[in-house]
Order: structure tokens, then C-alpha cells, then sequence
């Protein structure tokens, strides 16, 4: 019978996370993972069953994923660990949700709709801070909008990243950025625009960024042309604009490697953790140049992308689910963030 949760990359700093959320809420739980010496400590001390193995061949990964009802993948980057994982889960139909934030995972994982749906099977990447609030408040503010053309989100977060963000952060560097213009994906040069964005809060500088919702707020809304802005300091201006002329540099594995031997294990503190937030800033408008705008307010990043993870693992447990490749907000609704606590969302009048 399938009644259980596979966490894989349980020993990753999110990944004890969702565990210790998970167990908050007396969830059925395994531990996933390739490394067996690091998930023995991690099953001792949760005491909690696990299941070592790699991700390099669909038909193993299928036979580990018995009794499974749902995994939650946290091991990043996802360019590299997703494709297998979503192929065993579709042949075990296995439930799939991941806390991706990568475009190329989220398009990919699309192209397996049909597939899925004809299984039964849900694949759900982006389950965690991208992109549940801002999916969310993309699909609220095309509810104020319907024919909204453009859509423009922006995010604030106080706290530093963990190392899995960083390394993801590393090999993107040599990608340079994304945005969605009349339909399509569109490559553009590190910081491609910039404006100052009131978070409500605060006012911040804001650079475009090749954010998750480039691909997801697309399927969420139908929204054809999407930009996502990230707030960063002046210097971190500069430097991103600056990284278009050394990209094919930072791109080669010498230089990827070399940065990311460098990334520091772990991420905030629980302390930190409960010190940081997060604003959301959104804005949908049409062709006639009406525009509505809304913000959001969120705990810690790391903190939610542990609670939208396990709640919407939950719902799978329950049978509430939508079979095929769905975001948060096509699978639960825009009012899916407001399940989680300590979220504000307000609508902006100027």
C-alpha cells in the first residue's frame, strides 16, 4: 500500500527541515538520499527508516520508491537529479513535488503532462518559497485582471542563503537571465533591467533575475509576457551587470568548480530564521494600461519552503491532488499561501 513520504536529500539543510516539519505533524516518513553514511545519522536521529541509492538509473530508482505515495525532492541543483526522479515516479506512479526554482527543470517537467495525467500522477516542482507565494500572488492578481497581458513580480528576502540556493545561484551565473515575452522564453543578459520597487515596507532596487515564475506564472495565468525582479544592493548591480562580460568565463567547469568549493555548508540559524521575512510585490495590467497591483509578506524563506512542502505533500496523503504537471496555484488555488501560517497579502492602490 502506498502511505508514505520519501524525502530525497534528507541530509541537505532544507531537507532536515521538511523531516523535522514532517514529524511536527506526525507525518509517514522515509529518508532518501545517495549518501548512506549521512543518512544512517540523520535516520538514527530521527529515528526514522531510510533508503540510500543514486539517481542515475530510472529502473533502481523505481524499485526504492515501493510504498511511496509522494516524494519530496530537495536534492539541487535539479538540472542534474530531477529528470530521473520524475521518470521512476511516473513509472511507479509515484506523486512528484520538488523545491526546484530552476526554468529548464519546470519546462522540461511540462513536456510530461500528457504522461502523467494518463497515470494518475502529480508532478508538482516548485513546492517551496519559489514558487508557492509568488505563483500564488500571480494567480491572485490575474483573478483582478483577467485580461492582463503583462505580469511583473519582485521579491525582498532579509536572510542569507543556504549553501544548495548558492550552488544553484553558482551554475546559473554562466546562463545569464531569462523573461517571458509574448508567450515565449526569452534569454537576456545578468541583471537585464532594473527599477525601484515599494515593497510597502520598504523601498528597494531591483534587478530582473531568471526566476522560477518565468516559467510557472506562465501556466498558472496564461500570461504572456512575465518579467521577475530580485532586490539587491547597488554593488550587487553592478557586479551581475558585470558578469554578462565574463559569462562564457564563469560558465566553464574550471571556474564553476572552483567557486563552488567554496560555498559554506549549511544555512541560517534557527535564530535567523526566525528574525527573517520575506515581501513579494506584483503587478498584473492589460492592454489598455490598466494595472492592478498586491503584496505579500512571508516568514523566513527556508521556514516556508518547509511548511508548503510537507502541506502539499498532506493533501497528497488525503487524495487531494491534480493529476499532470500542475504549479501551486493550478493545483490548490491562489488562496493555497494563505493555508500556511503568519502570510499577509494586501492589495496595492496607488
Amino acid at each position: 500500500m502506498k502511505n508514505k513520504i520519501l524525502i530525497y536529500g534528507a541530509y541537505g539543510y532544507t531537507g532536515i527541515l521538511i523531516i523535522e516539519e514532517c514529524l511536527k505533524q506526525n507525518l509517514p516518513i522515509i529518508l532518501g538520499g545517495r549518501n548512506e553514511t549521512k543518512l544512517k545519522g540523520i535516520s538514527q536521529k530521527y529515528n526514522t527508516e531510510y533508503r540510500a541509492f543514486p539517481l542515475d538509473n530510472v529502473e533502481e530508482i523505481t524499485q526504492y520508491l515501493e510504498n511511496i505515495q509522494v516524494v519530496i525532492h530537495s536534492a539541487g541543483p535539479f538540472i542534474h537529479t530531477a529528470k530521473n526522479m520524475v521518470l521512476a515516479c511516473l513509472e511507479s506512479r509515484t506523486h512528484y513535488i520538488d523545491i526546484t526554482g530552476e526554468i529548464d527543470v519546470f519546462e522540461w517537467i511540462a513536456t510530461k503532462d500528457k504522461e502523467a495525467k494518463e497515470k494518475g500522477v502529480m508532478l508538482l516542482p516548485g513546492s517551496g518559497f519559489d514558487v508557492v507565494p509568488s505563483d500564488c500572488l500571480a494567480s491572485y492578481l490575474k483573478s483582478l485582471l483577467p485580461d492582463a497581458t503583462h505580469l511583473t513580480l519582485a521579491f525582498y528576502s532579509n536572510g542569507r542563503p543556504s549553501h544548495g540556493t548558492l550552488l544553484t545561484a553558482v551554475e546559473s551565473m554562466g546562463k545569464g537571465g531569462q523573461i517571458r515575452e509574448n508567450g515565449l522564453l526569452k534569454s537576456v543578459p545578468p541583471a537585464y533591467k532594473k527599477m525601484k520597487i515599494n515593497f510597502g515596507e520598504e523601498t528597494k532596487l531591483c534587478v530582473t533575475i531568471p526566476w522560477g515564475d518565468v516559467s510557472t506564472a506562465y501556466y498558472s495565468t496564461q500570461i504572456p509576457n512575465i518579467e521577475v525582479y530580485m532586490a539587491v544592493s547597488k554593488g550587487m548591480s553592478f557586479m551581475m551587470q558585470g558578469i554578462k562580460l565574463t559569462q562564457n568565463i564563469i560558465g566553464t567547469e574550471p571556474i564553476q568548480n572552483f567557486l563552488k568549493n567554496r560555498i559554506p555548508e549549511g544555512g541560517p540559524s534557527p535564530e535567523e530564521r526566525a528574525k527573517n521575512y520575506s515581501l513579494l510585490w506584483g503587478e498584473v495590467k492589460n492592454e489598455q494600461g490598466i494595472y492592478k497591483r498586491a503584496g505579500m509578506k512571508t516568514p523566513d524563506g527556508y521556514d516556508l519552503t518547509a511548511s508548503s512542502s510537507v502541506l502539499i505533500a498532506k493533501k497528497v496523503l488525503t487524495g487531494d491532488l491534480a493529476p499532470g504537471f500542475q504549479t501551486p496555484s493550478l493545483a490548490y488555488g491562489y488562496d493555497l499561501i494563505l493555508e500556511l501560517p503568519n502570510i499577509q497579502r494586501w492589495n496595492i492602490d496607488d
